[in-house]
């Protein structure tokens, strides 16, 4: 269907094809009986804990995340599973865009139902899917602003299209102010998409109305709350994104950015995309939607240039990966677009252990997947970890314990700490924690966790254990001295500025 024009292509597929439901239920069943396997992660533990603190944000992130961390514990204290449910369904939502995009283009509904198959097999839409993350909802934004963006460009101009359009314009304002209230990023996304509106002719007419201006006003409005948070604390995120900056702004990082961004949905699968980006910028029946690619070019840049990860453009790439699907609909009958996906769906799945816990843990602990998957290594251990600590915690007099605080490193130690309930109140000055401290006045003896220099802030320090996942892999807490000191040198308040840091 190479040359239909968008306000025709409305009648192609019309309706969500039975195919795309059943490809969304097939994923969410599978993210389902995955997300209680192994363990929570650690920024899964540290958003539990701003649940339970609730503020309108924290140095690094605002409040929604954390939200919804505090929703799911109030339904299920604890349980990994109520955690994870809000980024499945955030995961198949993208899939079903997806396929609507495909809809939107003009695509049959094989290439609607092709779009759904490789998005919902497609790597970092399952990983996303199975942990609670400001990446996953992230996406979603992302995701959810281009497709209103795409069906208020695509609406018409009779006067009730107009009025729809203008409706349209307003929600993506409306999603994006939500979603700024989970990450900051998004702002990059409104900032490229006015810019790619303003730079291709067929959609400029769009910013001589005022609706989309009122839509970034709104979101605006939204994110207000958070940003006056941010200036009560002197903008922390400012410190955060300088630590990022340094970690991924050298020039082996970029190119790993590069490399990220093409394999993020696995190999195969960017080949489809990169056609879709082409094919939307070259096709003229599909020139009122070139902003689509022209914001992801300009997102892609700026990341490069400013130092990004490459997850960072997760939610810019479904609509041209649903362009590359329509392309290869157009192209190859229906026995090969069955093969095409099956092929474009395993490609994904080779890499699947590395994200998702498909395999038994002491299984999975022996393999490339457990080195190369550091985030799936961040949920194992945390109960081992936590035994150790509640065991120096036990060793402690009754007199010690009524007085006794822990301190931790980073906030994944103290989350642990505190979902676990090692027995003592929690500390650790890393981003939002060092906001809900210091300790009280007196507090000690002080059972430090993690590879701090506790000789510097501690007197008496003595180390009594080391952490231990007991599946001998490497991570940031494996081998960290456990040590019970007396008291702060000094008091509290003079110490917790010097303890306190930021970094991502």
């Amino acid at each position: 269907m190479p040359n239909v024009p968008l306000a025709a292509s409305r009648s192609v597929g019309r309706g969500v094809a039975p195919g795309v439901l059943a490809v969304a239920v097939v994923q969410a069943v599978a993210l389902l009986l995955l997300a209680p396997h192994y363990g929570p992660h650690r920024d899964e533990l540290y958003f539990t804990s701003a649940g339970h603190r609730l503020a309108w944000g924290y140095p690094d992130q605002p409040a929604l995340t954390a939200l919804l961390a505090r929703a799911a514990d109030l339904v299920a204290p604890h349980s990994v599973l109520a955690l994870r449910v809000p980024s499945v369904l955030a995961s198949v939502g993208v899939t079903l865009l997806t396929s609507w995009f495909a809809r939107a283009l003009g695509g049959t509904r094989s290439a609607q139902i092709v779009a759904a198959v490789v998005c919902a097999a497609s790597v970092i839409v399952l990983a996303l899917g199975h942990l609670l993350s400001t990446a996953t909802f992230d996406m979603l934004t992302w995701t959810a602003v281009l497709a209103l963006v795409t069906a208020a460009l695509r609406a018409g101009t009779g006067p009730s299209d107009v009025h729809r359009a203008r409706w349209l314009w307003l929600g993506a304002g409306l999603v994006a102010g939500v979603g700024l209230n989970n990450k900051h990023a998004v702002a990059f996304l409104l900032v490229s998409l006015l810019v790619a509106l303003a730079v291709c002719g067929a959609s400029r007419p769009a910013l001589r109305t005022p609706w989309p201006w009122l839509a970034a006003a709104l979101a605006a409005l939204l994110w207000l709350p958070n940003l006056v948070w941010q200036a009560q604390h002197d903008w922390p995120v400012f410190a955060l994104a300088a630590d990022i900056r340094e970690e991924y702004g050298g020039l082996g990082e970029r190119v790993a950015y590069v490399g990220e961004t093409l394999i993020m949905f696995s190999p195969l699968i960017a080949v489809v995309w990169i056609t879709g980006l082409v094919a939307l910028l070259r096709r003229p029946h599909w020139r009122l939607l070139r902003p689509l690619p022209v914001t992801f070019l300009i997102l892609a840049g700026w990341f490069l240039v400013a130092g990004g990860k490459g997850y960072y453009l997760a939610g810019a790439i479904p609509p041209l990966l649903a362009a590359g699907c329509v392309v290869v609909a157009e192209r190859w009958a229906r026995l090969r677009l069955v093969v095409a996906s099956a092929v474009l769906a395993l490609s994904a799945a080779v890499a699947w252990p590395i994200f998702l816990p498909v395999l038994p843990v002491h299984t999975w602990a022996g393999t490339f997947y457990a080195d190369a998957g550091e985030d799936q290594r961040e949920t194992v251990g945390w109960p081992a970890y936590t035994d150790e600590i509640r065991a120096v915690v036990a060793g402690l007099t009754p007199a010690q314990r009524r007085t006794a605080v822990v301190f931790t490193q980073n906030y994944g130690e103290a989350g642990a700490a505190e979902w676990y309930d090692v027995g003592l109140p929690v500390f650790s000055g890393h981003n939002g924690w060092r906001n809900w401290g210091p300790p009280p006045a007196g507090a000690g003896p002080v059972v430090v966790v993690g590879d701090l220099d506790a000789e510097r802030f501690f007197t008496g320090c003595r180390e009594v254990a080391r952490l231990d996942n007991h599946h001998d892999l490497d991570a940031e807490e494996q081998g960290a001295p456990v040590r019970v000191c007396d008291d702060p040198d000094g008091s509290w308040a003079e110490q917790w500025p010097r303890l306190s840091h930021y970094d991502a």
